[in-house]
């Protein structure tokens, strides 16, 4: 499938090389392009023209600045359910999320980054995103798409940090 734009250029090329006359009805391409005329004083906005290009023909990629586009999943219920309980001691603690201090004896939950929370603190916060609110430590979760785009950013990071280490070893 060749895009309009092509076949519009292509169009003139062969008629401006055939030197035949060629009537091409271009009120009816801008229109379809919804392309409207410059108002008295208006400029054209070609940055913005380009962007509307490159996601028309497929060239804009949601990660294409290596991030994930939107915030991470939720954790995976499994690794949820099996945060151990833990019994607070003293009362010189608080949560993180709601910062109300707990008392001495009090139930909490403690992620793997051992810090500590409420459990219906943490179990609504992770119920949204898989990280530790306190130091984004994150756990595992149930979206393939998103564990294949944690494990390639990984792969990229070791790779950057071989890649420095063998440079060093060559130039120290």
């Amino acid at each position: 499938m060749i895009p309009c734009f092509v076949t519009f250029f292509l169009t003139l090329l062969v008629c401006g090389l055939l030197s035949k006359q060629c009537t091409i009805d271009m009120a009816g391409y801008f229109e379809e392009m919804g392309f409207e005329e410059l108002q008295e004083g208006q400029q054209a906005n070609h940055l913005l023209d380009m962007a509307r290009f490159l996601i028309d023909f497929g060239f804009y990629n949601e990660d294409i600045i290596g991030e994930w586009p939107k915030l991470p999943p939720p954790a995976s219920r499994e690794v949820v359910l099996s945060l151990p309980e833990i019994t607070i001691e003293g009362n010189d603690k608080s949560c993180p999320i709601c910062l109300k201090a707990f008392s001495n004896g009090e139930k909490a939950k403690e992620m793997p980054c051992h810090h500590q929370f409420h459990a219906k603190c943490i179990l609504t916060w992770l119920d949204k995103t898989n990280t530790c609110p306190f130091c984004r430590y994150e756990l595992p979760t149930d979206d393939e798409a998103y564990e294949a785009y944690r494990k390639d950013k990984k792969r990229k990071e070791q790779r950057q940090e071989d890649i420095e280490t063998l440079h060093n070893s060559m130039f120290s």
